[in-house]
């Protein structure tokens, strides 16, 4: 069975010989056509058999892009850019994507690049992968789709910065930087950090660009009041300048007051106890005061006014304008057992109150002067009564208003 397979084997082999130049040839069209499929499926990406959909996208500007050039969704390649049209708002953008490729219609679209040096590309961004999606011949709009900062409005941008930069202080560093031997390693610190501060503020983007456009409107505000800012600074100057002329007194008072709050702490410790005694007094004292708030406020009523105001009131006119009574008030004696008005309780009132003065110019309209029938004698108490009876306790319903004793506990107790 060898020998069989060695004689095949060489029978080939002779045939291949007498016809290489035909098998030269096949080879080198094999060759043409694979590299050929090669270009066009793998560098060219020509995929004529693939079915697609076309989106157009509205750009302000072209922002660098191309035809032939990539689509992504999320920074993988679905497609290309097919042509560009010019636009009264911008530029149309014509992409055509792979039919397999679902895009939720709500992306966002942004003209991405690959590199500092260009290829740019579309590239779709969206939320979620939730419908409705684009389709055939969908539009993005305008204000769903961003363009990269073109590089004549970088230098522009950077035109103001730079005009604020002073040459002679870049060469100030530059000369500080080159005194020793850390120099570059300062320098590359100095850029680090920057390169830092730089991504970090990129990362919060928006804040930064609302940070910056808020305080645009507090610095114009400041740029306004730059006169009274001088005028505040040469005050403040004046202050600090009168403060440093203190600074004698101030050592003086540093140095004085720790022995001058020593011996304040010595005093109240040398006192304590009677300390304690007087604030379990006066204690005591804020109780009974409590208690007397309502009294307090109805002798001291708000009502009535400022006492200077009734002062100014009576001047007027280049005068003092006053009312006066010269008439004596009148007071009868009725005979009863006094009672100190101070008393807290509410004891019912004397049975007989009768004015005890005769004088017929006095109480001409009370009743005691009122007309009797004959043998009438109540204008006066009855012969022998006791003054000092009082009416009979007030009969107590439901409606009835207790009065209990609002004074303290008698006697009280003096202190020791």
């Amino acid at each position: 069975m060898i020998a069989a397979i060695a004689n095949g084997i060489v029978r080939v082999a002779r045939v291949g010989h007498r016809r290489q130049t035909w098998l030269s040839v096949g080879g080198l069209v094999l060759t043409l056509v694979v590299a050929t499929a090669y270009l066009l499926a793998g560098a060219l990406r020509v995929t004529p058999f693939a079915s697609s959909y076309q989106v157009t996208v509205e750009l302000p500007e072209s922002g660098g892009l191309l035809p032939n050039q990539d689509v992504a969704l999320r920074g993988v390649r679905i497609g290309r850019v097919e042509s560009l049209q010019i636009t009264d708002k911008g530029v149309n953008a014509v992409a055509t994507i792979t039919s397999r490729v679902k895009i939720p219609a709500s992306s966002v679209v942004h003209v991405s690049a690959l590199s500092p040096a260009g290829e740019q590309y579309i590239n779709f961004e969206a939320e979620s992968d939730a419908g409705p999606y684009l389709h055939d011949r969908s539009v993005i709009a305008l204000d769903r789709a961003t363009v990269p900062l073109s590089l004549a409005q970088l230098l522009g941008d950077a035109d103001g910065m730079l005009a604020q930069v002073d040459p002679r202080k870049i060469e100030l560093i530059k000369k500080e930087l080159s005194l020793s031997k850390e120099g570059p390693q300062k320098l590359a610190a100095i850029v680090d950090g920057g390169t830092l501060l730089l991504s970090t503020l990129d990362s919060v983007l928006p804040e930064t660009t609302r940070i910056i456009k808020t305080s645009r409107v507090v610095l114009t505000l400041a740029a306004d009041k730059n006169a009274g800012l001088a005028a505040a600074t040469v005050d403040l100057n004046r202050t600090l300048a009168g403060v440093a002329r203190m600074q004698g007194g101030y050592r003086r008072l540093t140095e004085q007051a720790p022995h001058t709050l020593s011996a304040v702490d010595s005093l109240f410790a040398d006192n304590s106890d009677t300390m304690v005694q007087l604030l379990g007094s006066m204690a005591t004292t804020s109780q009974l005061l409590y208690l007397r708030v309502p009294a307090l406020n109805a002798l001291f009523p708000d009502y009535r006014g400022s006492a200077l105001d009734a002062v100014a009131s009576i001047m007027h006119d280049h005068g003092l304008w006053a009312t006066a009574d010269l008439y004596p008030r009148y007071a009868c004696d009725y005979g009863t057992p006094s009672h100190p008005p101070s008393s807290a309780d509410y004891p019912e009132p004397f049975t007989y109150t009768y004015c005890r003065d005769d004088d017929p110019g006095v109480l001409i309209r009370g009743a005691k002067n009122a007309p009797r029938p004959g043998g009438d004698d109540t204008a006066g108490p009855p012969p022998g009564a006791d003054l000092g009876r009082r009416t009979d306790p007030t009969p107590r319903g439901r409606y009835t208003i207790p009065t209990p004793y609002g004074g303290p506990v008698l006697p009280i107790e003096p202190p020791h």
